[in-house]
């Protein structure tokens, strides 16, 4: 068969067009003075057809360049759906985004024809990311495009349950938070969803169920279940009961930062989060005023490369799991967790940020997270593809959400109860919003009530000038409306405005110090050694590049208090950056 036979369909053809069209940078050729490197840190081996070189299911797995030949990535090997998704030829390498965060491999790397590979184990990638700067950019655009990919296509785990059940929700949330690539069949509407529930010899009762890479099945686990299957709970149990510097409470940019600087000036430090690192800006489309990316980044490259950053310097990492427990004594702060881990740290920063408020509407709880949403990133896109939609706010989430929906949406309308956009929103946002030829803006309107049964079908509105009350069709509803911050697990020991956001600094009244004799630092809250950044903090500024800054900013001020009382501290000159 001659490569330019234009009457045949290749492999690769054929397992390209099983994915959506490639961006620029996804498929890499490596230069040979980039390839030079790469075999510093890593073996070759020959591979003959059908080899595999990693599996579903593998724990672990290496970055792998092709030399010579070609290797297809697989999904379902061995199986009678196996298809192969995509081929790599000389000078491209194999990996997604999973190499880097340590989740377990869900396709394989399967020989089509004889060659080479050049092997290089994760130890040695995690040393490439951080000392070879080109070489970690090409990387990192590479793996991050392809996981947007496989995302798109539904690739990795499957997750089996009906829409209207609570503990689906939970997962689709689990999922679409963490940038989990999925798919979701919903047993009422997906035929596909039938042959799996007797493949597996499962009933309605037993559902929601996730099914894994290897084909292992989890019977409705929880976050902390789902997310240990995929290899991405990394905090060993000798991490959890050892007292650590600093604990950081939170994983948005602030959490993020704050970990990041204090590992990196040698505190040892724990990053715990609930949901998934990134926050509320971890969903982010694009970010366009984010100083230093002049073309914008989106909360998910932020969210990675901050992850990495704070792998490289070693910050312990305990997700999926809530904090519900504060107590404190003279020497350390303990947070009690609700899968009953409890850590201690010498000095806490809390970064838990705030939630959408919900909108007071008959039937949201049926409809939220199958139609009604707190965020727009790529999974909640998917579902409303050709649809119209409609956004609930007036700031940038609001703006930045109603620009990625147009891409993929045939309609948004953005509804405020306001006059105009002016007021709460960036000016680069209303300049791309009143060009966009998709985009309407609904000015003093308010969503009354929410049409469908089994789905959003769309929503009533009404005009607070006119009193009038109309019908707007739409697939999906995203809110982005107020915040209630995320505090009640502090049961009120620690001082906050009336609204339930945490004072800080020369905010804190004099009668609710816990000592009477602390003079509170600047992001310090009541309690001494207890700081607070980002959007949970009263008066806090809700730019990303503020949460970013204030979470360096208390690392300094934790090494200031530490060196003021009689705590040990590691570095005691403290931050040099």
């Amino acid at each position: 068969m001659g490569e330019h036979d234009e009457n045949v369909v290749t492999p690769t053809q054929r397992a390209r067009g099983a994915l959506p069209p490639e961006q620029p940078g996804s498929h890499p050729i490596l230069s040979p003075s980039q390839l030079e490197v790469l075999q510093g840190y890593g073996i070759e081996q020959r591979f003959a057809p059908g080899d595999v070189l990693f599996a579903d299911g593998d724990e672990t797995y290496d970055l792998i360049v092709v030399l010579e030949g070609d290797l297809d990535i697989v999904e379902n090997h061995g199986q009678p759906t196996e298809v192969a998704l995509v081929t790599f030829g000389p000078l491209e390498f194999l990996g997604e985004l999973g190499l880097l965060t340590g989740q377990r491999a869900y396709l394989s790397a399967v020989a089509r024809t004889p060659g080479r590979a050049l092997r290089i184990p994760v130890n040695q990638v995690n040393v490439i990311m951080a000392q070879e700067i080109d070489l970690s950019e090409l990387i990192l655009r590479a793996f991050l495009l392809r996981h947007s990919r496989l995302t798109h296509r539904g690739s990795g785990l499957t997750l089996i349950g009906s829409r209207f059940d609570v503990d689906t929700r939970r997962l689709l949330e689990v999922l679409a938070r963490n940038r989990l690539a999925s798919r979701w069949l919903d047993p009422d509407s997906s035929p596909d969803a039938d042959g799996l529930l007797r493949q597996f010899d499962l009933r309605s009762q037993d559902l929601p169920v996730v099914i894994v890479a290897g084909g292992s099945l989890l019977r409705n686990p929880s976050s902390r279940e789902l997310l240990d299957a995929l290899g991405l709970v990394v905090m060993s149990q000798s991490d959890r009961s050892e007292i650590c510097d600093l604990l950081v409470v939170g994983g948005g940019p602030a959490g993020l930062a704050a970990a990041v600087y204090g590992a990196s000036e040698g505190l040892t430090t724990t990053l715990a989060e609930d949901t998934a690192l990134g926050g509320q800006a971890g969903t982010s489309s694009r970010i366009e005023n984010y100083l230093g990316f002049p073309a914008g980044l989106s909360g998910d490259e932020l969210t990675a490369r901050a992850a990495l950053q704070a792998k490289k310097f070693g910050v312990r990492i305990k997700l999926a799991s809530r904090a519900v427990a504060l107590a404190s004594n003279a020497e350390a702060h303990q947070v009690s967790f609700e899968d009953g881990d409890a850590i201690t740290a010498r000095s806490v920063i809390i970064a838990t940020g705030a939630r959408y408020n919900r909108l007071p509407l008959d039937r949201l709880t049926d409809l939220e997270g199958v139609g009604v949403y707190y965020a727009a990133s790529q999974m909640e896109a998917q579902a409303c593809t050709g649809k119209a939609v409609a956004v609930v706010g007036g700031g940038n989430s609001a703006g930045q959400a109603a620009l990625f929906l147009a891409r993929t949406c045939n309609e948004v309308h953005i509804l405020i109860r306001g006059e105009a956009l002016a007021s709460s929103m960036s000016h680069y946002l209303i300049d791309q919003i009143e060009r966009h030829p998709l985009i309407r803006v609904s000015p003093r309107s308010e969503v009354c009530g929410l049409i469908g049964d089994a789905a959003l079908e769309g929503i009533e509105v009404r005009n607070s000038a006119s009193e009038e009350t109309s019908r707007l069709s739409a697939a999906g509803l995203f809110v982005f409306i107020g915040a209630t911050p995320s505090t009640g697990w502090l049961e009120g020991q620690l001082a906050g405005d009336d609204h339930g956001f945490l004072l800080t600094g020369r905010e804190v009244p004099t009668d609710a110090l816990d000592d009477p004799t602390h003079v509170p630092l600047l992001l310090e809250t009541s309690r001494p050694r207890i700081f607070c950044v980002g959007d949970v903090r009263s008066g806090s500024v809700k730019r990303v590049a503020t949460a970013i800054g204030e979470g360096s900013m208390a690392v300094r001020l934790v090494f200031d208090r530490m060196q003021a009382s009689t705590l040990a501290v590691v570095n005691p000159t403290g931050p040099t950056r």
